[in-house]
């Protein structure tokens, strides 16, 4: 497809969109030829290294996509996990995000993750009034709505025998039966399931 041209397939109230740019850049990020990856932010599992990052990235996206940004905060999220029995590593991020997807939904903006399968968050922010999106990739791995179902399982493992990271892309469909590493260590079993010596990413 040629540059600029953006393939949008509208089906009740989803879009298919091939160019994630679209929806993630402004028009003059997108005439200037700006990266999505460099309007992404990477938020590790166990919790933002610099509170209040996240919060200002997300206003700071909204505002550069046109859209109003007050109210953009996750203040709330981090004063509760102070008075709520405590959570386990990794719930206060989980809260932020899903605290941060309602306010973008007002806004009529949808927070998106980047599933490259390692262990952080990257986190877009799309201008996408009320419509669901699908069918959106960066770099091979597919973008999804927070929240939403993934429309592909990505399975990830460190191989046993020689530690190369190894990543599949599924769909229902599809399963890892008898899969090897390029090295020839046998990694699943004739149903798909893991073998006992491999152990898959998280």
């Amino acid at each position: 497809m040629p540059d600029g041209i953006v393939c949008c397939l509208v089906v009740g109230s989803v879009i298919v969109v091939t160019d994630l740019g679209e929806l993630v850049l402004s028009p003059g990020e997108r005439v200037r030829g700006v990266d999505v990856g460099s309007v992404m932010f990477s938020l590790d599992w166990a919790g933002e290294d610099y509170p209040g990052r996240l919060a200002a990235f997300v206003a700071s996206r909204v505002r550069a996509l046109g859209a109003e940004s007050a109210d953009i905060d996750t203040s709330v999220v981090d004063r509760a996990a102070e008075t709520d029995p405590p959570v386990r590593r990794g719930d206060v991020p989980v809260r932020q995000l899903d605290q941060l997807s309602g306010v973008l939904a007002d806004l009529r903006c949808t927070l998106m993750v980047w599933e490259n399968g390692i262990d952080t968050y990257e986190v877009l922010v799309a201008l996408t009034g009320e419509s669901e999106l699908t069918g959106l990739m960066h770099q091979g791995f597919p973008v999804r709505a927070w929240g939403s179902e993934p429309e592909v399982a990505l399975v990830s493992l460190d191989c046993p025998d020689c530690s190369q990271m190894l990543v599949w892309e599924l769909s229902a469909d599809q399963t890892l039966a008898d899969e090897r590493c390029d090295c020839g260590a046998v990694l699943f079993d004739a149903t798909g399931r893991p073998l006992p010596h491999v152990t898959l990413h998280d």
